[in-house]
């Protein structure tokens, strides 16, 4: 009897229990259920964290870059080139261009991107978001090369583009906006003497558009037939095409080596871009009297020469007065006829780059430059037969909103950073013309770029590669 009596004791007390069980078990799973779902906490955890709350929290850990295979695609992209190694050189729509294109195009399929190109050959290479409607997050670069030059300018902004895709696609993470990279056509101008060609004509260059139409290089081969030849401009003489209506992007950042030592000096991971100094380019012909260098008395010496060696001190003397060290000027070319050790000089050309942030300080110089120039012909007894101004582009600042992105993903990454200028153009330079635009830069090698020796670590370029994925997920969820 007493045996019963403690059974069922203890069969009250299950029953008891498991009541408690069914009344307290549903609160609290209906308590936890409305504080993820509560619209204001997610609102706010997304704030804080700057990604969609489904996204995984591990997200960071989880971005992963395949350092060695991006420096294999490197060093085999180099191998297309019309010099030997260690240089690097690779000229707008000749043989070997066209096959580097082919190459990352491929590189750019096997990513699962879409690929198209324009009629002057610029590449894009597109992931579609959750809202493919809407403005796309570009990034890339260029991967032509100045003659005898290194491997990484440019090409660390194309190749990297694509691994940061990889690292996005391998992370899990979906994009709301697309992301879309972009190959530039002819960064440089070492063909038909047009910096960022393709770029100025997608931000609506007109005056770009007309003049191609007429342009040639060193050897009379015209643009469209170089153009065709490649397999682009076919049957289009007109090139306006290729604009892009600004808003096309919502965003856009380059990936590109710093091209200067600031970084490595200092020993820091990442530059981030405020602003991009643009250049003014001349041209200065002088005309002089020529004569055997020994029979011309020097009081009666008209040489052009000397004319156009007084303009290049000039040009040194005026930008040094700016009071700016973000001012420079450059003479790159000075060429004289008859070009005889014992002839004096004839002719002289002389090419002028100067350049700043600040267009008004820049624009400044070249105006002194040309009032110099006016000085010289009197005072040396010369004609000036041409100042003409080639190219006057404004400068450009980055985006606010795209800098901020490009901070709290280096800093989510505890990467070391540092805000700075570039004195060397870019593409992203006529990309601010269509959309808020921004540049990542990391180390090279003592600041060397335009030359073999020209370097970037694996490691340098793994933090790039990350922080331009981060940046460009940041900005894709926006």
């Amino acid at each position: 009897m007493a045996a019963l009596q403690l059974s069922h004791s203890h069969c009250v007390t299950l029953i008891l229990l498991l009541l408690l069980c069914t009344i307290i078990i549903p609160l609290s799973s209906i308590s936890a259920q409305q504080h993820v779902e509560d619209p204001s906490i997610t609102s706010t955890m997304e704030q804080f964290s700057g990604y969609a709350i489904h996204e995984p929290h591990s997200f960071l850990s989880s971005l992963s870059v395949d350092a060695q295979g991006l420096q294999n695609q490197i060093d085999e992209l180099s191998t297309f080139s019309d010099a030997p190694a260690p240089s690097v050189t690779r000229i707008l729509y000749t043989d070997k261009d066209v096959l580097a294109r082919r190459y990352v195009k491929n590189l750019m399929g096997l990513a699962g991107l879409s690929v198209r190109e324009d009629a002057v050959g610029n590449i894009f290479g597109r992931w579609n978001g959750d809202e493919p409607e809407l403005a796309a997050v570009a990034t890339g670069s260029h991967i032509d090369a100045i003659p005898y030059s290194g491997k990484y300018d440019g090409v660390v902004g194309v190749l990297g583009a694509i691994e940061a895709i990889n690292v996005l696609k391998r992370s899990g993470f979906k994009p709301r906006r697309p992301l879309e990279i972009i190959l530039f056509t002819s960064e440089e101008p070492t063909r038909f003497g047009i910096g960022c060609l393709g770029s100025r004509l997608l931000s609506g260059s007109e005056s770009l558009a007309n003049a191609l139409n007429k342009a040639a290089d060193s050897q009379n081969i015209s643009f469209l037939d170089a153009a065709r030849s490649a397999g682009y401009a076919k049957d289009v003489d007109d090139l306006s095409s290729v604009f892009l209506k600004k808003g096309t992007y919502s965003a856009f950042i380059e990936l590109h080596i710093e091209q200067g030592p600031i970084l490595e000096a200092e020993g820091i991971s990442i530059g981030i871009v405020t602003a991009i100094a643009a250049p003014a380019s001349l041209k200065v012909d002088f005309e002089g009297n020529g004569g055997h260098a020994g029979a011309v008395l020097m009081p009666n010496r008209n040489d052009a020469g000397l004319a156009a060696a007084e303009l290049a001190l000039a040009v040194e003397k005026h930008v040094l007065e700016s009071g700016s060290i973000d001012t420079v000027g450059t003479v790159g070319i000075l060429e004289l006829h008859p070009g005889a050790i014992n002839s004096i000089p004839s002719k002289a050309h002389i090419e002028i780059d100067t350049r700043d942030i600040d267009e008004e300080r820049r624009n400044n110089v070249v105006e002194k430059i040309h009032q110099s120039a006016i000085r010289i012909t009197k005072t040396r007894g010369v004609k000036l037969s041409e100042f003409s101004i080639i190219n006057q582009d404004p400068p450009a600042l980055s985006s606010d909103a795209v800098i901020e992105a490009m901070q709290t993903a280096t800093r989510e990454l505890n990467l070391s950073s540092k805000l700075m200028i570039s004195r060397a153009y870019h593409d992203s330079l006529f990309m601010a013309r269509v959309s808020p635009m921004g540049m990542i830069f990391i180390p090279c090698y003592k600041g060397y770029s335009h030359k073999p020796e020209e370097f970037a670590s694996i490691e340098d370029m793994s933090n790039g590669v990350k922080v331009l994925a981060l940046t460009l997920a940041k900005l894709s969820l926006q």
